[in-house]
């Protein structure tokens, strides 16, 4: 439990002061100090409870008997680090998370935890509230601020006025998520503008969601009092957005990777750095084992040109300013939290010890803290709503011999454009083609048990598998099935049932590769090494039988998703984004 300041100055002070012992004192540190762009040697901290009381050149008046006291040995000693906006409800639970990132010295996580409310509502976001409480990391959450993604078209849960209000009233939700429709705010809807100002009287943080948007727009957006954005992508859009008094959160994760693009520009124009942070967006398994987490972003800014102390002020400072927390976390000052991390150089950013609260969780890239596994609820592992599937749930009925349809023809993993083919017909259904590259995509309703379902084409996929099935999706959460052989499309359906949920690859009958996710149906339960191998053996086994992407696992994780160009496929049909309108899939 984190004290409050309000109820620790009697007790720091009186430390300060060598009326009080402290319980740790940490001598001979450099310090890095984010306040002064300086890095301060031979400075010492003293820590009662969870808090620094002490920073200064000697410590020796507040070490009584009882005081911990390590010798750093003149080693770099900074503040822990922050992901001011990832979606933590992806591959693992927040539990296997943490440990990869405090190794990393992410010590607060800051979760817009939007697709656990699309598969189970306000009842899903207050589980995942608890799964992220008693952690050796701080994690934050936020009221997911993109549900429904379009209204004519989306069947997600998402949450009431009534129980956001509810929600940001407990310590840790800060306000309103990514709202990322920004045509919401421009065109004034009014649910959105209500729960805009709803959050505002609140005195509440929200967070942004801009592509594509600048000028007048972008002015209407942030006027609604909407301040910051992790969607530029090259150095023009974060200037036009530090103009309009926006914080920028540069994107450094598994779907998109911007540093390259912005901080060499930066550098140059000599931009205030003040309001701009690091944040992931959301991480793979693989890529937090190959690369870290906002470590990464910290050495590949400096290997850009972008000094250590700044680099690391943008991990730390800058993120919890954002939040207005700076009273109590983004520093090593008097009176914070005492989230702190050792390094040996400051050419690997990798922390050799990291405390949180004063309290030391990970030491030379291992988890010293127990993290107790909580047991999770059965409503929530029973989420796959459908039935069992045969051959004949994806036949798509024509009389004639042959049809011209139209597909979704993959530009890459995630956009689309509308294609058409001609495809053979035979004893009534209408055949995928090999040759063609032109494979049988369909889309179930999981949640709520209607038995919707739409079935249509895609195009320029090229694996040669049977079928490919998932049911994590943004946000829409439908059953997600490629296929280019009907009986492994039913197979591969029954297997992601049986599971209640995953990701699985079948050919010839077989499974070739499955990753359970039982939480919901987008979270696994199992470690987080078992998940990243059985992650890793999803894609290869796609990317080695010839599939056109390397990431392929995001493709059923975009079909759906309605916030992109420009064909998609829902449970309810194949929509056009752009005109807001249905697609046939036989023309």
């Amino acid at each position: 439990m984190t004290s409050s300041l309000a109820n620790s100055i009697s007790s720091l002070n009186s430390v300060a002061m060598g009326d009080k012992k402290a319980d740790l004192v940490l001598k001979n540190c450099s310090l890095l100090s984010v306040y002064t762009r300086e890095i301060i040697p031979k400075t010492q901290i003293a820590i009662i409870e969870d808090r620094i009381a002490y920073v200064g050149p000697n410590a020796g008046h507040t070490i009584g008997p009882k005081t911990t006291t390590i010798d750093v040995n003149e080693k770099f000693v900074g503040p822990g680090f922050a992901d001011p906006h990832l979606h933590i409800d992806q591959f693992v639970l927040p539990s296997e998370l943490a440990k990869k990132s405090l190794v990393c010295g992410v010590t607060s996580l800051f979760s817009d935890p939007i697709d656990i409310v699309s598969v189970a509502g306000y009842g899903g976001f207050k589980e995942f509230l608890r799964l992220g409480e008693d952690l050796p990391i701080r994690i934050f959450q936020v009221v997911p601020g993109g549900l429904p993604v379009d209204g004519k078209f989306s069947y997600s849960k998402t949450m009431s006025s009534s129980q956001e209000r509810s929600a940001i009233k407990h310590p840790h939700v800060l306000g309103l998520g990514e709202v990322f429709s920004w045509t919401k705010v421009t065109l004034r809807d009014p649910k959105t503008m209500k729960s805009l100002s709803s959050m505002l009287e609140a005195d509440c943080i929200i967070n942004g969601h801009t592509a594509g948007a600048s000028e007048k727009k972008l002015n209407a957006y942030v006027s609604s009092g909407i301040l910051s954005c992790h969607e530029p992508i090259n150095f023009d859009q974060v200037l036009e957005r530090l103009r309009l008094g926006m914080w920028i959160m540069i994107r450094e994760g598994s779907i998109r990777r911007d540093l390259k693009q912005i901080i060499p520009r930066l550098i140059s124009h000599t931009t205030h750095l003040n309001q701009l942070m690091f944040c992931s967006d959301g991480l793979d398994p693989l890529d937090m084992t190959n690369y870290g987490h906002i470590d990464h972003c910290i050495r590949e800014s400096v290997n850009l040109g972008l000094e250590t102390i700044d680099a690391i002020t943008m991990a730390s400072k800058n993120c919890f300013d954002y939040y207005n927390m700076g009273k109590d976390l983004g520093g090593i000052a008097p009176g914070k939290l005492a989230d702190i991390l050792i390094f040996d150089n400051l050419k690997t950013i990798k922390p050799s010890k990291v405390f949180v609260g004063g309290k030391l969780v990970a030491s030379n890239g291992s988890i010293v803290t127990t993290i107790k596994k909580k047991t999770i609820p059965s409503w929530i592992k029973n989420t796959v709503k459908l039935n069992k599937f045969s051959p004949n749930d994806f036949v798509i009925k024509s009389k004639k011999n042959q049809v011209d349809v139209n597909t979704i023809f993959m530009q890459t993993e995630i956009i689309t454009k509308l294609g058409e083919a001609k495809l053979n017909v035979e004893e009534g259904n209408v055949l995928p083609s090999y040759n063609n590259d032109v494979w049988k995509v369909a889309a179930f309703d999981r949640i709520f048990g209607t038995k919707k379902h739409s079935i249509g084409f895609l195009e320029n996929f090229g694996a040669d598998i049977g079928a490919f099935a998932s049911t994590w999706s943004f946000h829409e959460n439908n059953l997600i099935v490629i296929g280019s052989d009907d009986s492994d499309m039913a197979i591969a359906s029954n297997i992601l049932v049986k599971n209640q949920g995953g990701l699985v690859v079948v050919k010839s009958g077989k499974v070739v590769a499955s990753l359970p996710l039982q939480f919901a149906g987008i979270l696994s339960t199992d470690s987080f090494e078992d998940v990243s191998s059985n992650f890793k053996k999803i894609n290869d086994s796609i990317v080695d039988s010839g599939c056109k992407f390397s990431r392929p696992h995001l493709i059923p994780l975009f079909l759906p998703f309605l916030a992109l160009p420009s064909v998609r496929i829902l449970s309810n049909g194949i929509v056009d984004v752009k005109t807001r309108s249905y697609i046939n899939p036989i023309k």
